[in-house]
């Protein structure tokens, strides 16, 4: 985020601490932005969560690797969804 941010990109982003339940004011956070990118470690059940509950276009951004995303990697994804790829 850091990097995407002095770069210029139009990025901003949100940390969940607790999903059960959602944030009040999450849906409204959400709908300020045309992308929303879900990174997670899993198969996507907090996108599928999200869009289920708050009707949002949230791109599930996914690894099952048993390893974190590197810093590089969420850059290259993020950048490409702000580009539009």
């Amino acid at each position: 985020m850091r990097q995407l941010r002095q770069d210029g990109e139009p990025i901003a982003q949100a940390h969940l601490r607790h999903l059960n339940p959602f944030p009040n004011n999450l849906g409204e956070v959400l709908a300020r932005y045309e992308q929303v990118v879900v990174p997670e470690m899993n198969l996507g059940q907090l996108a599928t969560l999200i869009r289920a509950k708050y009707l949002v276009d949230a791109r599930s951004y996914t690894q099952v690797a048993g390893t974190p995303f590197t810093a590089g990697q969420l850059a290259h994804t993020l950048r490409e969804t702000i580009r539009g790829n």
